[in-house]
């Protein structure tokens, strides 16, 4: 499997190309806008795109979705069914983070806990993580030791709880149960910011060693 990151919207949110090389079948996970930007590294490597992935419901991750989905006419999977709520809310998100046309949708198929996504001949495996949002699932591709993991774990850092249905407690519990047993030589992309792995952050993270939080 390769992959591409590609930056979108103002936050600088790290939307992300898996594909299959032998079929050249990709999924693009956390479309947040820019579908422009998407679409020309997808013609450029000439994918041709079977699925849109969803993290979480968050404008930055999320608020492509419905535009990219009615242009290309794949389907959506993805996230948990509890974020819901944030999915609904995506024009009000719109209008208070000041994003052009966030438009909500409904997942061709929700996402839980040990399902298996596929695109070609590659199978991710679904994580429920919990605690930035109550729905918010990580993709781990395990022949590659390769995970997106959204906005549940970042290089040096964790994602906020301060959102609503958000909670410290069950974010750090989601990384260190549901993560870091997938082994410390996994490399991560995050929603944000550079890649890492678990166990650099496992050593090193002050959010996860008692120092912060």
């Amino acid at each position: 499997m390769r992959y591409a990151i590609v930056p979108v919207t103002p936050f600088d949110q790290n939307c992300t190309i898996f594909w299959c090389e032998s079929t050249r079948q990709a999924a693009v996970i956390d479309p947040g806008g820019n579908p422009e930007r998407i679409l020309k590294v997808l013609a450029d490597e000439q994918l041709m795109l079977a699925k849109i992935l969803v993290t979480h419901g968050h404008i930055d991750h999320a608020g492509g979705v419905a535009a990219l989905a009615a242009q290309t006419g794949v389907p959506i999977e993805g996230p948990h069914e509890d974020d819901r709520f944030w999915i609904e809310g995506m024009p009000q998100q719109s209008k208070m983070f000041g994003f052009p046309n966030g438009q909500s949708f409904t997942p061709n198929r929700w996402l839980q806990a040990g399902d298996q996504v596929s695109f070609g001949e590659i199978e991710l495996a679904v994580l429920h993580c919990p605690g930035h949002t109550p729905g918010h699932v990580v993709f781990y591709h395990a022949p590659s030791r390769l995970a997106q993991v959204g906005d549940v774990l970042f290089q040096g850092s964790i994602g906020r709880t301060d959102f609503p249905r958000g909670d410290h407690a069950t974010l750090i519990r989601s990384i260190k149960e549901q993560l870091f047993p997938l082994g410390d030589e996994v490399h991560f992309i995050p929603g944000h910011g550079p890649m890492s792995t678990f166990g650099e952050e496992r050593r090193t993270n002050p959010f996860l060693s008692g120092r912060f939080g």
